[in-house]
């Protein structure tokens, strides 16, 4: 069974209920379709109704049996205006301000993900927003997890005919939020993205910590962070399995590790891949989702108090339901959590 249909499997276990805020969007409704049609959460569209049913109209979906909210027209619309007002009120918000922002579909659902009283397990957008307005409500409104110190990003990775990771499935991270992250939030990042890969997979993570140097190969700043990064994880978390400074081939290729990192834990088996910022992880799932044309679900946030995951704008409406999927399981593991 592939890593999605194992995912799908088990959201079915338990259905849990999404919201889509982008539902205008084409892709958005035509993943709605199928997630129902295959049973493996409830979905909530957020948006104008008129113009959802138009479009669904337009191109012969049916979403009849799909709980559209508009929030101009919502019952929860005061309530919800006071909410963010007393949420933000220390960061200068007002009431003003608070009966705008509760009229986008995003803020909007957010709040129902605060909401005490709301059936929302979690949140899915991104296909047309930006990363920074999917997740800015979500840090405004819903903030972190308890006990955590960073909001992160990574993109479950799923390579055909691979061998390499867990048969071809791998976790980046962080390969969607933090730009340059220090050598402390890259230790917070690595950590977070073992327990990802341990919930999502089910598997062993075994971490490596990448660059362009292998266990003293090259000296520099760049390579001293990611050395001082390692052994913060390792001080963290000793019983994880993580090396690095490792470069890449050294990471998931057991033969290449043999040559250049015989001592390494990880043994060229590494299944969660962290980049030492930014600029390369990004560049290093793109080459992987388009040069092997794997399968990229993502960006997924870790870190936030509930469920809620960001998207590639230039995904699939297939991609779409499969964060979708991730987005259940990750409710269900927090249901457990509490």
């Amino acid at each position: 069974m592939s890593f999605i249909e194992d995912i799908k499997e088990r959201a079915r276990k338990d259905i849990k209920t999404i919201l889509l805020p982008e539902a205008e969007e084409l892709r958005t409704l035509e993943a709605t379709r199928m997630v129902l049609d295959e049973k493996f959460a409830k979905v909530i569209l957020i948006g104008n109704k008129e113009k959802v049913l138009k479009k669904a109209k337009e191109n012969d979906i049916d979403i009849s049996d799909v709980e559209i909210i508009d929030p101009t027209n919502s019952s929860k619309y005061d309530e919800y205006v006071d909410l963010l007002y007393n949420l933000r009120k220390h960061k200068g918000m007002t009431i003003e301000k608070a009966k705008e922002l509760v009229k986008d579909s995003t803020y909007f659902g957010m709040l129902m993900l605060k909401d005490e009283n709301s059936i929302a397990d979690g949140l899915v957008s991104g296909a047309v927003h930006s990363t920074s307005d999917t997740l800015r409500p979500a840090l405004q409104i819903l903030r972190t997890a308890p006990g955590t110190k960073l909001v992160s990003a990574f993109f479950v990775m799923v390579v055909p005919n691979c061998s390499y990771g867990d048969s071809g499935t791998f976790i980046f991270g962080d390969s969607g939020l933090n730009e340059n992250p220090t050598e402390d939030e890259l230790s917070e990042i690595a950590i977070s993205s073992s327990k990802s890969f341990k919930k999502l997979v089910g598997k062993e993570p075994k971490v490596a910590m990448l660059s362009y140097s292998t266990h003293g190969s090259a000296h520099s700043e760049l390579t001293e962070k990611v050395i001082s990064a390692t052994k913060l994880v390792k001080e963290k978390d000793p019983n994880l399995i993580v090396d690095g400074e490792l470069q890449l081939d050294a990471a998931i290729i057991p033969e290449v590790a043999k040559m250049k990192a015989p001592d390494s834990i990880v043994k060229g088996e590494a299944n969660v891949l962290i980049f030492p910022d930014l600029d390369a992880g990004n560049i290093g799932y793109k080459l992987v989702q388009r040069l092997a044309k794997a399968e990229a679900y993502g960006p997924l946030c870790q870190g936030i108090a509930k469920p809620v995951n960001d998207l590639s704008r230039g995904c699939s409406s297939k991609d779409i339901a499969g964060v979708i999927a991730i987005t259940a399981v990750q409710a269900q593991n927090e249901t457990k959590s509490i």
